[in-house]
């Protein structure tokens, strides 16, 4: 259903990025953001059946200014390798990447963004420093709390697991508290990455609630 494409972010960087479209009129366009493995096989599928509900998905590489083409597994090993892509991160680059697939979204119509693990923290920033955005979700963004006192630019809606062994529960009550202008919604006994069907804490129970909660919120929000 989608292709490799190539973006240039405000820099004149070169990256690319994964596009599906839907079978007829879309309805607007979501930029999805990469967890620490890069545009892979799970990023795709998700660029996948955001087309199957009708949006334009564009998935850009933000790994690409140090790892061009880079993409994980989810084996121990393979995740410690992710690991040292954020020991520093740019946020800069990434938001500058980021505002690239906006950018070449927003002719598609209405444009949200949707990001997981490091890509739901990018998605929270995008929603308070970027612009072109109608929409904002951010899955289990362990930086979320770092940025919390920036305000959202546009309805903005994040997930987190109950049992996330990285985002403590009282980082997301001190989400709640600074930002009681977003969503949040914590998943009884759903661990870091339950959204993902291909890694060991997949929670169906919480994906299958999380999902069309999501697709409901881009429904309201994203509207031409």
């Amino acid at each position: 259903m989608g292709q490799d494409i190539k973006l240039r972010a405000s820099d004149n960087f070169q990256l690319g990025a994964y596009r599906a479209d839907p079978a007829g009129a879309p309805k607007g366009a979501v930029v999805v953001i990469q967890e620490i493995f890069g545009v892979n096989h799970h990023i795709r599928s998700v660029c996948d059946r955001l087309a199957g509900e009708g949006y334009v998905a564009i998935a850009p590489s933000i790994f690409d200014r140090t790892a061009p083409n880079f993409q994980s597994g989810y084996s121990p090993d393979e995740i410690a390798e992710a690991r040292k892509f954020v020991a520093n991160p740019d946020w800069a680059a990434m938001l500058r990447d980021t505002q690239a697939a906006i950018d070449a979204a927003r002719s598609v119509g209405p444009v949200g963004i949707i990001g997981f693990c490091l890509g739901g923290s990018i998605a929270f920033v995008a929603a308070t420093r970027l612009t072109g955005l109608k929409a904002a979700i951010g899955y289990y963004g362990g930086a979320v709390v770092r940025f919390a006192d920036e305000t959202p630019k546009v309805p903005t809606q994040l997930h987190f697991g109950e049992k996330d062994q990285g985002i403590p529960l009282s980082d997301v009550e001190t989400v709640k508290a600074k930002r009681p202008d977003v969503e949040v919604f914590v998943y009884p006994g759903a661990q870091h990455g339950f959204h993902c069907d291909e890694r060991a804490s997949y929670d169906k129970t919480s994906a299958d609630i999380a999902w069309p909660r999501s697709m409901e919120f881009f429904a309201t929000h994203l509207k031409k």
